[in-house]
């Protein structure tokens, strides 16, 4: 810095009415960098904990991360295959379900429609007490009220 630039920053203070000198005040700048100081520092902390996070995951052996890997490979093909057994379940069931409404004489829209109106009647009992004549058990009706807000969606 050049002493011109210097004498430049200074400012002659005026002293107050009763002649005490003003108490300085902290300049912009100062101010703005001690904020960038600390969003800096905070941007620090965040990218350490992210660091450390990944270097918890690449302290694993690769063979448990595999191992891992495998596991919930293992598991998606288990809900996969669960979810083509329940498929193939409800069409037999609706079959079975149309075949005997046709010797009824019932409609198959009147079968679709209690069909539903039972579904609504499990979705929106508050008390969790409606289990269609028992042919619902106690663990499919916790896991249905985990999911009521997507199901009501579903069976409008």
């Amino acid at each position: 810095m050049s002493p011109s630039s210097e004498l430049s920053d200074f400012t002659i203070a005026q002293l107050n009415p009763d002649g005490r000198a003003p108490v300085p005040t902290a300049s912009d700048a100062a101010a703005n960098a001690a904020a960038e100081a600390l969003q800096r520092q905070a941007q620090f902390e965040a990218l350490k904990a992210q660091v450390e996070g990944l270097q918890e995951i690449l302290a694993k052996p690769l063979n448990e991360i595999l191992a891992e890997h495998d596991k919930a490979k293992e598991a998606a093909a288990a809900w996969d295959s669960f979810g083509a057994m329940w498929m193939l379940s409800q069409r037999a069931m609706r079959r079975v379900a149309m075949d005997l409404a046709a010797t009824q004489g019932v409609s198959e829209e009147e079968v679709v429609a209690r069909a539903m109106a039972y579904a609504n009647q499990v979705l929106n009992v508050e008390d969790e007490d409606e289990d269609l004549g028992g042919t619902v058990a106690p663990a499919q009706l916790a896991h249905i009220a985990r999911h009521k807000p997507f199901l009501r969606k579903q069976f409008r």
